[in-house]
């Protein structure tokens, strides 16, 4: 048991290997480059490998050494997780989070907010994925995933993070060639620009009046899995879409689009969606909170 690595030489190698530089390892490290060698030559010791490839410019990480890099990386982040978990009070949160969302919605509105919770909390080490599908986030190995639409599985654990609905538009142009529609059902008639994202189902749209919701079923000639291609049809003429208003409501005041059957919409709020409970993780509670705020201010900016 005593060739087993500390937790030191771990972090000081992860670092070692980040910047390929053991003078510029030791700068971050607030240490001395002899102190980043030591310790280096000590875990290997240890490991009984060989981390690096030296050179007198830089440092090359060999092949065994990619190996312990990710397993040093997974270590690190558990240890920063658990103390992040026990450390209630901590004014920083600090560890690994993944989160997820859906590619236009997550590039849009959720990246930017990302960015300036990755500025507020430094400590923390946020990998941020998109996807066009629902993400498993139990099995997959997610913290959060950030959605739009109000269909969650009752295993999960969600807080409505900002309001939204969609609505139905068109380019004046095509209304102008091909009629507007004065009911649901002559939507049928109309070239339809569908988008199959995620869990939304392809080609049904349930929408409501009120306290009257209809389910119905449209077609067209131009389908696609993102958002942003659908409202690039959409403005060009090519049919009619059903969009959030945080992604249409610029064009709808700029006049590109305009509303069809504006007495209809669809829920589709945002939502953090979890496998577990806030009160478990300090840093996933604290990166929830500012997510409802960011992205509260994020949507009420872009349809104003």
């Amino acid at each position: 048991m005593n060739n087993l690595p500390d937790l030191v030489d771990l972090r000081v190698f992860v670092e070692t290997a980040r910047r390929a530089n053991f003078t510029r390892a030791a700068e971050a490290l607030d240490a001395s480059a002899a102190y980043v060698t030591k310790r280096i030559q000590v875990l290997e010791q240890n490991l009984g490998v060989k981390l690096f490839h030296r050179s007198t410019r830089k440092v090359v990480v060999t092949e065994e050494g990619e190996r312990i890099y990710q397993w040093a990386q997974q270590i690190l982040d558990a240890v920063d997780g658990m103390v992040a978990e026990v450390s209630v009070g901590r004014a920083e949160p600090r560890g690994a989070l993944r989160i997820c969302s859906s590619f236009g919605f997550g590039r849009n509105i959720v990246a930017p907010a990302i960015s300036q919770l990755s500025a507020r909390y430094p400590q923390l080490k946020i990998r941020f994925e998109v996807f066009d599908r629902l993400v498993d986030i139990t099995n997959e190995g997610f913290d959060l995933d950030v959605r739009v639409g109000d269909e969650i599985a009752p295993h999960l654990i969600a807080r409505r993070l900002a309001p939204n609905h969609r609505v139905l538009c068109a380019a004046p142009g095509y209304l102008a060639r091909r009629g507007t529609p004065r009911t649901l059902g002559e939507l049928a008639s109309h070239d339809c620009l569908i988008i199959k994202e995620r869990d939304h189902p392809f080609g049904v749209w349930r929408l409501r009046d009120g306290t009257r919701e209809e389910v119905i079923k449209v077609t067209g000639p131009l389908s696609s899995n993102n958002g942003e291609v659908v409202v690039q049809w959409a403005v060009g003429g090519r049919g009619i879409a059903l969009r959030s208003m945080w992604d249409i409501a610029p064009l709808l005041e700029s006049g590109k689009l305009v509303r069809v059957l504006p007495e209809f919409t669809q829920e589709a709020n945002v939502w953090a969606v979890y496998p577990s409970k806030l009160g478990n993780s300090a840093k996933l509670r604290v990166c929830v909170d500012w997510l409802q705020e960011s992205l509260q201010a994020l949507i009420a900016q872009r349809q104003s």
